[in-house]
C-alpha cells in the first residue's frame, strides 16, 4: 500500500475535482477559528444566541455523546466521549490499554462522518494496521475466533504468499492489498478496516519532535476540515514532547502535557483520549488507582473522565470466604475498568470486560463486577 499523510484523505479544496471515495462527499463548511477565538470575552446573550443557532440548524454535535462501544461503560459515563473533555486511561502494563483505546478509536470512526486522529509515541502506523486487522478478523462484538487473526499469522500469510509470487510459483498477487483480498481469512478482516479507513488518521509520533504544538496545529487542521468531528487519541501521555518548555522534572512535565490536552479539547472543542502510565510505586501495589499514574495531580484535576484498568484475578479479595482458587483462574483474561473520576456522574465504578489478546480485542459487552475485589470495596448489580 502507498504511504499517504492524513492531509490525503481530507476533503479537497473547494471546486477540486474528487479522487478518492471521501472527496466524493461535500466538505463542511469551514469551521470558526477556535484557536483565536476561544478565549475572547462573549456575554451570555451572544452565548445563548450562538446556542439557538445550532439548534435551529439541527446542529446537536454539542449535545450527543460518542459511544465508546463498551458497554456497561458508556451508560456510566453519560453515553460516550463529549466535546472539549479529557478522558484519560491508566494502568499498568501488558493490561490492554492500547488494545482497547484503538478499539475505541475503531468503534468512533465506524459512525457515519466521524473521525479519529490516532497519535501513537509506541508504534508505527503500519503496526496499527496490523492490529486492527486481527481485531477485526473476529469482528467486536460478535466475537467470532473460527478465522481468527493472530499477528503471526498475519505475516506468515503475506510472507508465504510474497514469496510464491518471488519464486514464480502459484503466480498468486503480489500487493499487500491483493494478498489480504485473496486470503480467506483475512479478506473479511479487510473488507471492514476498509470501510472506516478513510476517517481513521494515523501518526507514528516521535517524543522529540510531535510536541503539544505541534498535535494543536493537526488537530485544528483536522477539526477545521470535518466539521469538528474528530475525536483525539494519543498513545501514551507521557511520551509527548514538551518543547521549548524545559521542565523541572516529572511531575512539571506531566502537568505541562495534561494542561495542554484539556486546552486542546476545550479550545478546539473536540473529545480527546489519552493513554497515562503508571509510576513505580503503582507498579508495585496490589491494585493500581488514579494516583498511581505517573506523574503530577494535575492528572486529577485536569481530566473529566479517569478510567483505571487492572486485572481481574490480580485484584479479587482472595481471603473471602467465597474465593475458589480454581474457579479464579477464568479471570485472567478479565480486564475491571474503575471510573475513578467522573466530572458528570458517579465515580468508583467498577465494570469487566474479556480481553482476547492474540486477537488485540475486547469483547466489549461487559458486566457490573459482582465478586469482592481488594480494597474492601463491593460493587452492587
Amino acid at each position: 500500500m502507498a504511504t499517504r499523510r492524513f492531509t490525503d484523505d481530507l476533503p479537497p479544496e473547494e471546486n477540486a475535482q474528487p479522487q478518492r471515495p471521501f472527496a466524493e462527499q461535500a466538505a463542511p463548511p469551514p469551521r470558526q477559528n477556535k484557536t483565536l477565538g476561544a478565549f475572547l470575552p462573549r456575554t451570555l446573550l451572544q452565548v445563548i444566541d450562538e446556542a439557538d443557532e445550532k439548534i435551529i440548524q439541527g446542529d446537536l454535535v454539542d449535545y450527543v455523546p460518542l459511544p465508546t462501544g463498551f458497554d456497561p461503560l458508556d451508560g456510566l459515563i453519560g453515553g460516550g466521549l463529549r466535546k472539549t473533555e479529557l478522558t484519560l486511561l491508566g494502568g499498568a502494563q501488558g493490561l490492554g490499554k492500547t488494545i482497547a483505546t484503538l478499539q475505541i478509536a475503531r468503534n468512533i470512526a465506524m459512525r457515519p462522518k466521524q473521525f479519529v486522529f490516532f497519535l501513537s509515541y509506541e508504534h508505527t502506523e503500519a503496526h496499527l494496521f496490523h492490529r486492527l486487522l486481527c481485531l477485526e478478523s473476529i469482528n467486536p462484538p460478535e466475537i467470532d475466533l473460527t478465522n481468527g487473526l493472530k499477528l503471526r499469522d498475519l505475516y506468515q500469510i503475506i510472507v508465504a504468499q510474497r514469496a510464491k509470487s518471488f519464486m514464480g510459483s502459484g503466480g498468486g498477487p503480489g500487493s499487500l492489498q491483493a494478498i489480504l483480498r485473496t486470503n480467506p481469512q483475512t479478506a473479511p478482516a479487510l473488507q471492514r478496516v476498509l470501510s472506516y479507513s478513510d476517517r481513521f488518521i494515523v501518526l507514528k509520533a516521535s517524543p522529540a519532535v510531535t510536541n503539544l504544538r505541534a498535535i494543536k496545529e493537526m488537530t485544528a487542521r483536522l477539526a477545521d476540515r470535518t466539521g469538528g468531528n474528530v475525536t483525539v487519541f494519543v498513545d501514551y501521555l507521557q511520551k509527548v514532547a514538551v518543547h521549548p518548555e524545559r521542565p523541572r522534572d516529572e511531575n512539571d512535565k506531566v502537568t505541562i502535557i495534561v494542561e495542554g490536552l484539556k486546552d486542546i479539547a476545550l479550545s478546539l472543542d473536540v473529545p480527546v483520549f489519552s493513554i497515562v502510565a503508571a509510576d513505580r510505586e503503582g507498579l508495585k501495589s496490589k491494585r493500581i488507582h488514579l494516583y498511581h499514574l505517573r506523574g503530577s495531580s494535575a492528572l486529577d484535576y485536569e481530566s473529566d473522565i479517569a478510567i483505571i484498568m487492572n486485572n481481574k484475578y490480580q485484584i479479587l479479595a482472595k481471603d473471602h470466604v467465597a474465593f475458589n482458587p480454581y474457579n479464579a483462574k477464568q479471570y485472567r483474561n478479565w480486564v475491571v475498568f474503575t471510573v475513578e473520576k467522573n466530572r458528570a456522574g458517579r465515580a468508583m465504578m467498577d465494570m469487566e470486560f474479556e480481553i482476547y489478546g492474540q486477537h488485540f480485542a475486547f469483547n466489549p459487552r461487559g458486566q457490573r463486577v459482582q465478586q469482592q475485589l481488594i480494597d474492601d470495596k463491593v460493587i452492587e448489580s
